[in-house]
């Protein structure tokens, strides 16, 4: 573990899982759009993955869960209608 990334790899955790990935799976609740949740749980969970990537030091690892985490909480908003 690699301590110069564990305070962003915590960051990345939270900021991402948490509140924003949180904020469009409310969003969808809210609305009733079954598929723009399930986008963003997936979002959320490939960010919860790209935390711990960092954690463990994986570059090409992070960089795709975080482009995978980007893409579907863009399609969730997609859905969502924003």
């Amino acid at each position: 573990m690699n301590d110069r990334y564990d305070a962003y790899a915590a960051a990345t955790i939270v900021t991402f899982g948490a509140i924003v990935i949180g904020g469009l799976m409310a969003a969808a609740l809210a609305f009733g759009e079954r598929d723009a949740f399930f986008f963003a749980l997936g979002a959320g969970t490939s960010a919860w993955g790209a935390g711990y990537a960092m954690f463990l030091d994986r570059a090409r690892v992070f960089v795709g869960l975080t482009a995978l985490a980007v893409a579907m909480s863009i399609a969730a908003a997609v859905l969502l209608g924003f």
